[in-house]
């Protein structure tokens, strides 16, 4: 099998704090998963969704679980730039790399969930607008990250003057920066010019035309693609219930634009054999890491045997 990394974000609503900490131990020790996520939301975020329900914050969440891990890498999928400044987040995300001794994953978008905006009274601006925050932010974050002395920056929305940024991150030169969303214009780009890794969503071939696209912003800024990751977000479920893989194909399968056979053939979800071999063609498409989407409350026994019938395959 080709080698591929797994790792799962875990939601932080509808849950309890002990199911998730105990979710993330059992990730970290008795598993082969390569990473763990949390989400950046402070309402529970998407249609369907009680926005009454509990949500945890997601970073203040990272620090505590960074804290009861060892092995597994880790990050918030991904930060909305909106929702804190760029160089409070940059030493946020110094501070966890320092709890989990170097395992940090860093990632930032450019935030799409307007109703918690509006709750808490967080300017959502116009997409242009949070584009270029992120472009920004990326940048500013970079150069405090790779900052040996006093850093000085002078954007359109962010201003620093003689920032001291200290200690440093104990990665060098500095976490890898995640970039994430699939935006051929304006995300890619960013990530072409500061970015580390890449995460999308899609169908194999979708997948694959956002590489390509990822690749012509790098050639275009004089960047090796070679050295940016390609990862995707995807909604991986082993099972052998018919009626369940027909329900979520159902369910998943029309918002990217498949028919119900297209999503039977191209979505993850179904027998151990068939992910396995979408998984492959993902991996074709030049993919080295799928983060599965979850939601709490977790059945242990579903994950263990993703592990034992997909992930050890790849390992």
């Amino acid at each position: 099998m080709t080698k591929m990394r797994f790792g799962i974000q875990t939601s932080l609503n509808n849950v309890e704090w002990r199911e998730i900490e105990d979710m993330w131990k059992f990730l970290d020790r008795e598993t082969k998963f390569h990473s763990a996520w949390t989400f950046d939301h402070f309402v529970p975020p998407g249609p369907g969704q009680d926005a009454n329900a509990n949500c945890f914050e997601g970073w203040t969440a990272l620090a505590s679980l960074a804290a009861v891990t060892e092995r597994i890498r880790l990050g918030c999928l991904v930060t909305g730039v909106t929702y804190r400044h760029p160089s409070v987040l940059a030493k946020m995300a110094a501070t966890v790399d320092h709890i989990s001794n170097g395992r940090l994953s860093f990632g930032i978008g450019a935030a799409w969930h307007e109703p918690e905006h509006r709750m808490y009274g967080i300017d959502f601006s116009p997409v242009k607008e949070r584009q270029d925050r992120l472009e920004e932010a990326v940048h500013l974050t970079k150069l405090l990250f790779e900052a040996e002395g006093r850093v000085n920056f002078e954007g359109t929305y962010y201003q620093l003057r003689d920032a001291v940024f200290v200690p440093r991150c104990v990665q060098k030169p500095h976490p890898p920066i995640m970039v994430g969303g699939g935006g051929e214009k304006r995300t890619l780009r960013t990530l072409a010019l500061y970015g580390d890794v890449m995460n999308v969503f899609g169908t194999p071939d979708v997948v694959r035309k956002k590489i390509a696209a990822m690749e012509a912003h790098c050639r275009a800024v004089g960047r090796d693609p070679a050295e940016i990751q390609r990862t995707i977000s995807a909604t991986v479920v082993v099972t052998d219930n018919q009626g369940l893989i027909d329900r979520l194909v159902g369910m998943f399968g029309p918002g990217q634009g498949l028919t119900p056979d297209e999503a039977k053939k191209q979505l993850p979800i179904g027998p151990p054999a068939h992910v396995r071999s979408v998984v492959e063609r993902y991996a074709e498409a030049g993919v080295s890491g799928i983060i599965m989407q979850t939601q709490g409350p977790w059945k242990r026994e579903i994950y263990q045997r993703i592990n034992d019938e997909v992930v050890a395959a790849f390992v």
